[in-house]
C-alpha cells in the first residue's frame, strides 16, 4: 500500500473538466488496488495568493495550507493533475504551489537550499488541447520540464513521471483510453 496525494489542480469546479475526471478514473483504480488516497481539489479551495517575499519567508500558512502541507508530508507519491493553459499551470496552482513550497516546509534556507521533501515521487498528468507530441517535441514541455526541475525536484520529490494528455477535445474512445491507461496508474501507484 501506498499512500497518495492527488493534487486536482483545476481551477473550474465544473466536474465535466476531463482534468476532474482523470483525477477520479487515478483514484478509483488506487483504491481498488488498495492504496490510501488523499485528494486535494483546488477548484474548491480558498487561500490567499503570496504578494512578498517577506510573506514567502516568513508568514504563516493559511489553514488550509497547512492542511495541505501536512497531506504532502505524509505522501509518498503525489500526482498532479492540471490542464495547459497559455504553455503552463494554471495561475491558481502556482499560488498553491508557492503558499505550499516554502521555507522551512519544501527547501531549507541557506545559500544553496537544501531539499526537505525527498523520499517522495510524482507524477504530472497535464490536459492541453494541442496534440501531445507538438507540445513536446515543438515546445519541448518546457513547462512541464520547469515543474519537475525547479519546483518537485529542488524541494527534494523525484523521480517525476509525467503523462501529457494531448487533443483533450477529441473523440470519446481516445478519452476512454485515456480513463484506462490513468486507471491503471493509480493502480500502480505510478
Amino acid at each position: 500500500m501506498t499512500r497518495l496525494l492527488l493534487i486536482d489542480g483545476h481551477p473550474d469546479p465544473d466536474r465535466g473538466r476531463f482534468v476532474h475526471a482523470l483525477a477520479d478514473s487515478y483514484a478509483g483504480g488506487a483504491a481498488q488496488a488498495g492504496h490510501d488516497v488523499r485528494r486535494i481539489d483546488l477548484a474548491t479551495a480558498s487561500f490567499p495568493m503570496l504578494r512578498s517575499r517577506a510573506e514567502w519567508m516568513d508568514g504563516a500558512p493559511d489553514p488550509v495550507i497547512a492542511e495541505a502541507q501536512e497531506a504532502i508530508r505524509r505522501a509518498e507519491h503525489i500526482v498532479f493533475f492540471y490542464p495547459l493553459w497559455l504553455g503552463d499551470m494554471p495561475a491558481l496552482l502556482k499560488a498553491f504551489l508557492e503558499q505550499t513550497a516554502r521555507p522551512g516546509f519544501a527547501i531549507g534556507e541557506g545559500r544553496m537550499p537544501k531539499p526537505l521533501l525527498g523520499g517522495r515521487s510524482a507524477r504530472l498528468v497535464v490536459t492541453m488541447g494541442m496534440p501531445a507530441l507538438f507540445y513536446r517535441f515543438y515546445y519541448g514541455a518546457h513547462s512541464v520540464k520547469s515543474f519537475e526541475r525547479n519546483i518537485l525536484k529542488f524541494a527534494g520529490i523525484k523521480p517525476v513521471a509525467s503523462s501529457l494528455v494531448g487533443n483533450v477535445e477529441g473523440d470519446a474512445d481516445a478519452r476512454a483510453e485515456w480513463l484506462a491507461k490513468i486507471a491503471e496508474l493509480g493502480a500502480k501507484a505510478a
